[in-house]
């Protein structure tokens, strides 16, 4: 009764038959747009999910650096004025960087390389000892994109876990070389072997989060030791 209802509506059986196949192409092209739609969504939230995630990894990076840095510029404002106005330009451009620019999704290498010129600068005012710094750079293209506040958290380690625990005959070294493909980056330290290894501490656990955020699939990152005493971290970045 209701297919004659049908074809007296349309007029011929044809006509039904075609309707109902535009009626499930219809619906089926609704369908195809919700999923799109809902896929988008999901998208979206785990996209807002990762920037949260690394928003907060971010602001993890060496707060107490800074409050450490100021009591010791405190007392050297008395000793050597000029030297104590220097390295509090340093400070201002460091805290400047890591507030604004650290809140970017890249930044150039250049601005990189200079934070971390200026955070070796200032701690080697902290120190009453001798320390060797060495931060040899071989750079094709500065002004390569990377992620804020990576590589300072390799180098503020090797100064932690090495040049603070040691007495004497401390040493940093650094080497960098990048092309606008690559980023080699490596430091090799020195350590008090009394001191505890193997607990890479909340600095390096931050950094190889935000590498397989970022960085999934584009990045190699080895940790060993040439020696009982010497501790080495190499990342190497596909960009």
């Amino acid at each position: 009764m209701l297919l004659v209802v049908f074809n007296d509506f349309f007029g011929k059986e044809e006509d039904y038959h075609i309707f109902i196949l535009l009626f499930f192409i219809s619906m089926m092209v609704w369908m195809i747009r919700w999923l799109i739609i809902q896929i988008k969504f999901i998208l979206r939230l785990k996209k807002d999910k990762t920037q949260a995630e690394l928003m907060h990894l971010k602001s993890q990076v060496n707060p107490h650096f800074f409050f450490n840095t100021l009591n010791n510029l405190y007392g050297l404002v008395e000793k050597d004025t000029a030297k104590a106005q220097e390295l509090i330009l340093k400070l201002s451009d460091m805290m400047r960087y890591s507030i604004y620019e650290g809140q970017n999704d890249w930044v150039t290498l250049a601005d990189e390389i200079t934070y971390l010129e200026n955070y070796m600068d200032l701690h080697k005012m902290r120190y009453h000892k001798e320390i060797t710094v060495r931060f040899d750079v071989d750079v094709e293209d500065s002004h390569v994109k990377i992620m804020p506040l990576l590589l300072i958290i390799m180098v503020e380690n090797a100064f932690k876990h090495g040049v603070e625990k040691l007495r004497k005959d401390a040493f940093v070294y650094i080497r960098l070389k990048a092309t606008s493909q690559n980023i080699d980056f490596e430091i090799e330290n020195n350590f008090d072997t009394e001191e505890q290894v193997g607990n890479q501490g909340i600095g390096l656990n931050n950094l190889k989060k935000r590498l397989e955020l970022v960085y999934l699939n584009k990045h190699e990152l080895e940790i060993s030791s040439k020696r009982a005493d010497i501790y080495t971290i190499r990342l190497r970045l596909t960009l």
